[in-house]
């Protein structure tokens, strides 16, 4: 996939040259949105984004957390986490560590805000929707793949709650997707992968509305700063091709 030449310093390689070769620095992975997926959750969706693969439902409780009870207003949480074998080594999963990991409690936080964020919880009524992002294959980019995916396991439950005749109108305002982005020994690339996001200065993942409106954008930088050009650059290229996954994501929802 790559043409790269490396160095080693007190044991560590370094990658000096790294360049794409089946796709370029400003294009996208393969992207595939496969809906209804489960067949006992309320809503689902399998996405792939490259060789990074999730499974995303969404399950429906007629309750919300104690805060929320009495104001007739409903809630979206998320859930995170990758099975022992979705990396190159085995990976013990949470549960038996007796904790969360900080980076699972990270992620589906991040998932539970992007959603929250374009949907009218009050149109929800006193109910809570569960969203369970488990991946089954990582390949870097699993909270920006989670997030897209998670959107249309969401679409899929608030058109089962209306099936239902439990709400009335759809309370979703904006679709939701997201992209990652970074630099590589100064140049932009987009949608890393895992061997991409090891070796970046600059990492971000971009998340937006379809109107293009931002939900968040976290950037962080490894050895530098990142310069306000460098930036801007990489929201302009983020925002010119979350199109792509938008149009996904309505077609696999024939909207």
């Amino acid at each position: 996939l790559y043409k790269y030449s490396t160095i080693k310093l007190k044991g560590r390689k370094y990658f000096m040259d790294l360049k794409r070769v089946n796709r370029k620095n400003t294009e996208l992975r393969e992207i595939n949105f496969q809906n209804k997926f489960s067949p006992y959750a309320e809503g689902s969706c399998f996405v792939k984004f490259g060789n990074t693969h999730i499974i995303c439902t969404a399950s429906i409780e007629e309750k919300v957390p104690m805060w929320l009870r009495g104001k007739q207003k409903g809630w979206i949480t998320a859930e995170y986490g990758m099975i022992p074998r979705a990396t190159h080594s085995r990976v013990d999963r949470d549960i038996s560590k007796g904790k969360l990991s900080g980076r699972s409690q990270e992620i589906q936080r991040l998932i539970g805000r992007s959603l929250r964020s374009a949907i009218d919880l009050n149109q929800l009524g006193e109910r809570q929707i569960k969203i369970d992002c488990d991946v089954i294959q990582a390949d870097g980019g699993t909270r920006t793949a989670s997030i897209s995916g998670a959107w249309i396991a969401l679409y899929e439950a608030i058109k089962f709650l209306m099936s239902q005749g439990k709400i009335t109108k759809n309370p979703i305002k904006n679709q939701v997707a997201a992209i990652s982005c970074g630099i590589i020994n100064e140049e932009i690339f987009l949608d890393l992968d895992y061997n991409e996001d090891s070796n970046a200065t600059v990492d971000g993942n971009f998340i937006l509305t379809d109107n293009k409106e931002i939900i968040e954008i976290q950037s962080s930088s490894e050895q530098k700063p990142i310069s306000k050009c460098n930036f801007l650059k990489m929201y302009e290229l983020v925002e010119n091709n979350i199109e792509i996954i938008f149009k996904k994501q309505r077609d696999i929802l024939s909207l």
